[in-house]
């Protein structure tokens, strides 16, 4: 006989924790149309796959009789106060007593009876199961165009480009995984950007991640999804960008540096002609302010590092502690040192050759070349020293 822990057992009242293979949750904001068909259809599932397992009805603050209509289908409901998609699910999945979680939503858009498919995978080794809705399927009217040849592709595309995941569907709302998993990737988002932080953190983990397909079919209720498209379509963006400092800092400031650099090298010697047009010093200026945005840039990327790393929000890097090596606070004191000694000694030339002039207008090209360089000089000294000791205060918890 298939066996099936009801919601709340007498070991469980009684205080005693039962390990179980499988814990599907489900978080329910006023969802009194379809909490009861969703329960029913996962009871149903796990019981036909023989599974010992149990679910979870993570209420959010319910006021429509939820909670009393996912008890009496058989669920267990666990109270979580704190407002929000992710801290629904955290509270649910704490709660939870299966060595796998399924999590999925509780509108009735999701198919039930795939949950051995991604059982399957999780007991040959998978770390996370997503499922792929690409794959198995999308009912007419289950997705907005708008998310389905938008959005979704678009964050997902980004999301693999940032973080080499495997995953093709990056918000599919139903997917499994190890607990003990779970825990390790110490995920801290609290809204919509919880599906997208877990698929991240598995990623930069190196977990294992498979996925599955599923489908999915138009929500049974009657009101507006809980979604915001834009609203939380933008979170989700921000959330990859501020988890990937190398492609929201480092490229750019990178990219930054090689023009700038590749401009000033290009007429530090004297205006150049390319064409009809003319370009001088006026271009070089900006070559010399790419280059400063460049560094900050630069600097921005190893502190968001740093803290993210130091905070528990990143994996420890090896490429940046081998670095850091090399590079200490006093290698950054010299190398601003340096950049502030090269813009006083150019600044003296320049105030030299215009002592000659009897201070007159400066007429000449070459020297607003010399003070272009030696104000850039002197800008990137104190940016290289101020940050030197900003990215040592930021070492000092880590040491």
């Amino acid at each position: 006989m298939p066996q099936f822990m009801p919601a709340v057992s007498n070991d469980a009242k009684a205080g005693t924790s039962h390990v179980l293979e499988l814990s599907v949750v489900l978080p329910c904001l006023n969802e009194r149309e379809t909490v009861v068909i969703c329960v029913q259809k996962a009871v149903a599932a796990i019981e036909k796959a023989g599974i010992h397992g149990e679910v979870i009805v993570a209420d959010n603050g319910s006021t429509d009789g939820s909670v009393e209509l996912a008890q009496s289908a058989g669920a267990r409901v666990v109270h979580v106060d704190q407002r929000g998609y992710g801290n629904a699910l955290r509270g649910g999945i704490h709660a939870a007593r299966g060595t796998y979680v399924l999590m999925a939503d509780s509108d009735d858009s999701y198919d039930f009876t795939h949950i051995p498919r991604f059982i399957e995978q999780l007991r040959n080794g998978s770390d996370l199961v997503m499922g792929n809705r690409f794959l198995g399927g999308i009912r007419h009217g289950a997705m907005p165009p708008l998310h389905r040849y938008l959005g979704n592709p678009v964050l997902t595309a980004i999301g693999r480009l940032f973080f080499h995941s495997p995953s093709r569907d990056f918000h599919c709302g139903i997917r499994a995984f190890r607990k003990d998993s779970y825990e390790r990737m110490d995920i801290r988002s609290t809204g919509m950007e919880f599906a997208s932080e877990m698929v991240v953190k598995a990623s930069l983990l190196r977990m294992k991640v498979s996925e599955v397909p599923t489908t999915l079919s138009p929500d049974g209720r009657s009101h507006p999804p809980h979604l915001r498209t834009w609203h939380d379509g933008w979170r989700h963006l921000r959330f990859l960008l501020m988890y990937s400092p190398r492609w929201l800092f480092l490229l750019p400031g990178i990219a930054s540096i090689v023009l700038g650099l590749a401009t000033c090298i290009w007429l530090m010697p004297g205006p150049r002609r390319v064409g009809d047009i003319v370009f001088d010093f006026h271009t070089l200026a900006y070559g010399f302010g790419a280059i400063l945005v460049g560094f900050q840039l630069l600097a921005f990327a190893v502190f968001t590092k740093v803290f993210a790393i130091t905070e528990g929000l990143l994996p420890e890097d090896p490429r940046l502690n081998r670095m850091f090596e090399y590079i200490k606070l006093e290698t950054g004191l010299l190398a601003g040192a340096l950049c502030v000694g090269l813009g006083i000694v150019g600044s003296l030339l320049a105030v030299s050759t215009w002592a000659r002039s009897s201070f007159g207008p400066i007429t000449s090209d070459n020297l607003l070349r010399l003070v272009m360089l030696s104000v850039f000089a002197l800008i990137l000294g104190p940016q290289i020293i101020f940050s030197s000791f900003f990215l040592s205060i930021l070492g000092l918890r880590r040491r």
